[in-house]
């Protein structure tokens, strides 16, 4: 079973526009209200194409009340740790004639000391039927700075393998906690680590006790990197639509492929970097389109040197 957990869970909301005008009025159909946040989105995924999932997050207020309905709806299983304060919302706009998202994500509120105690209760009871632990998503603003490394903690005290994706200090922390896989954006990685060398600054989280570093560069398609490896995989030419939770895809994949016992980067990269571009070719976050066969076909994989990720600084 691939248990993933959610920190900082949201109601996703998405509209569809013909043309984004900054300062004007959009008439659009009816939005789509789904229960996300990235964890769900890789439960969601994974689920979908035959894993064995169980997703774990918070739920509070009348907002919760409509994610935990449409969770319970999606029949993605599910365990729920019930909070005071209002599950957070998520606003995506797509603009179909360019080909662009806009995204306005609410930050969160910190549940209590006791409610997150109640989440990790859950996780850990949970983890004697998992083959690997996803921890993925933003932390709430003011949660306890120990939050990240104690579900990591869990999870290799379980013997299983970790998967992290977050972002900020909760990235450093998650790579000294030894999570075995990390799962930042390019952007990310920068802000984490003030490194702007894309392969420096994901080997500095493997010094840290990471085993694997996948990266993810948009429309350039994803890096894996180890110690001793450097893999890139990437579309000879990038996809238009939806990039909302195509990184979420791509942390499914490795999660698929690990519960099954893989290990080599290059397969995990293939195959994290076709979902995320399958992700890009469907409406929601959440969803890979079928077409990701083909696109693992259609990969240009190579094992590229270090500097050739290197920014020119003129």
């Amino acid at each position: 079973m691939i248990l993933t957990v959610t920190p900082n869970p949201a109601l996703d909301l998405t509209w569809h526009v013909d043309r984004l005008r900054e300062g004007g009025t959009h008439r659009a159909d009816a939005g789509v209200a789904r229960a996300g946040g990235k964890g769900l989105n890789v439960a969601r995924v994974a689920y979908a194409e035959g894993a064995d999932v169980l997703a774990i997050t918070t739920m509070g207020g009348r907002v919760g009340e409509e994610f935990a309905s449409e969770l319970g709806a999606s029949g993605v299983p599910h365990a729920l740790v019930p909070v005071a304060a209002e599950t957070r919302r998520s606003i995506a706009v797509v603009d179909e004639s360019a080909g662009d998202t806009t995204i306005i994500n609410e930050r969160g509120v910190n549940p209590t000391d006791s409610e997150w105690a109640d989440l990790l209760a859950e996780v850990v009871e949970r983890l004697p039927t998992a083959k690997v632990l996803v921890v993925s998503g933003s932390v709430p603003p003011d949660a306890p700075d120990s939050l990240v490394p104690m579900l990591i903690a869990v999870g290799k005290d379980a013997g299983i393998p970790v998967i992290a994706d977050t972002s900020g200090p909760a990235l450093l922390r998650a790579a000294d906690a030894g999570a075995d896989v990390l799962k930042p954006n390019a952007a990310e990685l920068v802000e984490a680590t003030g490194i702007a060398d894309p392969v420096e600054g994901a080997r500095s989280l493997i010094a840290r006790g990471a085993e694997l570093v996948l990266l993810s560069l948009g429309a350039d398609g994803m890096l894996a990197v180890t110690a001793s490896d450097l893999v890139h995989a990437r579309l000879d030419e990038p996809l238009a639509g939806n990039p909302t939770g195509a990184g979420d895809a791509g942390v499914a994949a490795c999660a698929v492929l690990y519960a099954a016992g893989e290990r080599d980067p290059e397969q995990i990269l293939r195959r994290a970097t076709a979902w995320s571009a399958a992700a890009v070719l469907t409406p929601l976050a959440g969803d890979i389109s079928p077409r990701w066969r083909a696109l693992e076909q259609q990969l240009l994989v190579s094992h590229p040197a270090p500097e050739s990720f290197r920014k020119d600084p003129s």
